[in-house]
């Protein structure tokens, strides 16, 4: 069991009638593990999974006498995958409007769950954001184990918490391949707006080949065999279902500043490795620095969203080659991190990033200096 960042924030809506709490992020994340705990200490709560279909028929209907006697006299309403849900948006409108509830609904596809509740609850709803394990939520089970022993597990295996329960390489690895072919390609399979779900695997192959890189879609759609708009569409799913990370590029002042060109991560480098088939070590790897370049972005974008620091994330790139993994902007201040595998990297800001924004921070990120950053 490990201690959530958000859960106090949660925790904080819980016992105001009339309040919805949505709940976003991928699955196996520990959304369901995080709202049961947050119940514990109330019997009368009511669980519900959008995944069962008795409960679909249920929620689906919509009359506030039928709902009643469903609720009875609980005061919170637990509603898991709730984006299977259909129309659940008005369901749980009709229950924070007339009744003395407070709603939980979580999901694992945001487009879905939010394009049914974006209506209906206006203004009536909070959200929150439940990426897999950040490194200050799981540093306590490496407390007595080096920092190089740590990062080789964590770029190997990922943050998913199930990984951090398991004992044996072997079982992380079947877990990591078990997710991606029942978890994700189920998913990939429900969606009406994927013909070809098998395509979309391909697609996340090629992005995993190309961690750090910018992303021409249309290279993209000639190796798939596919049109650039349907890549587009297909590309925009998988970042709504939490499976990539969309980095754009930042420009302000420099007309040799690139701009409309993205970089993709992965949320979770585990499932990364599991595409491509590979959980060897990292000295045996030819991919160390882009591994490590995507987990540390992947942890700024925890850290900042676990606290709810509203922070915008970039990459910079002039078309004279002179690059900035990730630009942080924080109400208007700029931080640039560039992540370097080696510990004796010798790296100074770019001198095109200096003069354009002088008052913009520059921080190399190596193996040794990347707990600075993150606890």
């Amino acid at each position: 069991m490990f201690q959530r960042t958000i859960e106090f924030q949660i925790q904080n809506g819980l016992g105001k009638p009339g309040t919805a709490l949505i709940l976003y992020g991928p699955r196996q994340a520990g959304k369901t593990t995080l709202v049961k705990r947050l119940l514990e200490g109330d019997p009368e709560a009511l669980s519900f999974t959008g995944d069962d279909l008795y409960t679909q028929t249920l929620l689906a209907q919509h009359e506030l006498e039928h709902l009643k006697r469903i609720v009875g006299s609980a005061t919170t309403i637990f509603i898991d995958e709730a984006q299977r849900i259909e129309n659940i948006g008005l369901t749980i409108k009709l229950l924070v409007d007339h009744l003395p509830v407070t709603i939980i609904a979580s999901g694992s596809a945001s487009f879905e769950l939010a394009d049914r509740l974006s209506e209906p609850l206006t203004g009536r709803a909070r959200t929150y954001h439940l990426h897999p394990l950040s490194w200050a939520e799981v540093a306590d089970k490496y407390r007595l184990t080096s920092p190089e022993t740590a990062l080789e597990e964590m770029l190997r295996y990922g943050m998913y918490p199930r990984v951090h329960t398991l004992e044996s390489n072997q079982e992380k690895e079947e877990y990591l391949y078990n997710y991606l072919n029942h978890y994700l390609y189920r998913d990939l399979l429900e969606f009406e707006q994927i013909k070809k779900p098998k395509k979309v695997v391909d697609l996340l192959v090629l992005l995993a080949h190309q961690i750090g890189r910018q992303v021409a879609v249309s290279e993209l759609a000639n190796n798939l065999g596919l049109s650039q708009k349907t890549v587009e569409s297909y590309l925009d799913i998988l970042e709504k279902m939490f499976v990539i990370a969309n980095i754009r590029g930042f420009s302000r002042n420099l007309r040799k500043e690139v701009r409309k060109t993205s970089r993709y991560y992965f949320a979770d480098i585990g499932l990364r490795n599991a595409l491509i088939r590979s959980f060897v070590p990292l000295s045996l790897r030819n991919d160390t620095g882009e591994l490590f370049e995507n987990w540390f972005i992947m942890e700024r974008i925890k850290r900042a969203g676990n606290h709810r620091r509203f922070t915008a994330f970039y990459f910079w790139r002039t078309y004279d080659q002179h690059e900035i993994d990730l630009v942080e902007d924080i109400d208007g201040h700029l931080t640039g991190f560039e992540c370097k595998w080696s510990s004796n990297a010798k790296v100074k800001a770019p001198k095109d990033w200096v003069e354009a924004y002088p008052g913009a921070g520059f921080e190399v990120v190596t193996q040794a200096s990347w707990r600075d950053w993150l606890d």
